[in-house]
């Protein structure tokens, strides 16, 4: 079993922002897998289904945290410990500002590099659970990020944005059997990142 979560904030305002690019790969990889419908349990979004391995299926749980961003922890660990589960067995997917556009790195562990919503889910369940980080570019100067995560994906950046979240869900069965590295490498086959040029953003975005 696992927790494939992603982070983001709830409601339409929110919904094609920067820091709801968790949310949005967790709706590409429940089309692709057909998982059930979302219900709210554990003060979240919850989605059940499986993913198909060579290795046979593997039963997974979709978990869009209704907290907002910053307390997403309280939901992660709820489901967490619903189904006795261990960090290894939780996956999240989150935008990642110190990551260009459109790459993608998986990471066990480590520091919350000024991600409160990575920061709250360490508070409550410990810091080795997976990272699977989308990169959504840094604005340049810290005083501009809270404004850039928060503002909409330009009109000139869906073509990378759709076809990172379509890759993550098109190479789960590789993070299902746990080959992380491997994850992260045909992720990036699949959505080779593409560059957007700032002026081409501020011209047609």
């Amino acid at each position: 079993m696992l927790i494939l979560a992603g982070l983001g904030n709830p409601g339409a305002k929110y919904a094609h922002n920067r820091h709801n690019i968790g949310f949005l790969a967790l709706t590409a990889i429940a089309r692709k897998w057909g998982f059930g419908p979302e219900r709210s349990r554990f003060n979240a979004l919850a989605a059940e289904g499986s993913i198909e391995t060579p290795d046979g299926d593997v039963k997974a749980l979709l978990l869009k945290p209704q907290t907002y961003y910053n307390d997403s922890g309280s939901a992660v660990a709820a489901a967490m410990k619903f189904y006795k589960l261990t960090p290894a067995d939780v996956v999240v997917f989150y935008d990642e500002i110190d990551l260009a556009p459109g790459r993608f790195r998986m990471k066990t562990g480590g520091g919350a590099a000024g991600n409160n919503g990575i920061r709250s889910i360490t508070a409550h369940i410990g810091a080795d659970f997976r990272r699977a980080r989308m990169g959504t570019g840094h604005p340049g100067h810290k005083d501009r990020v809270m404004g850039h995560v928060l503002s909409d994906f330009h009109k000139v950046e869906q073509p990378w944005v759709n076809a990172l979240c379509n890759a993550c869900a098109d190479a789960l069965p590789i993070l299902a059997q746990g080959e992380d590295e491997k994850y992260q490498a045909e992720v990036m086959r699949l959505a080779p990142a593409e560059k957007v040029d700032p002026r081409r953003i501020a011209r047609e975005g």
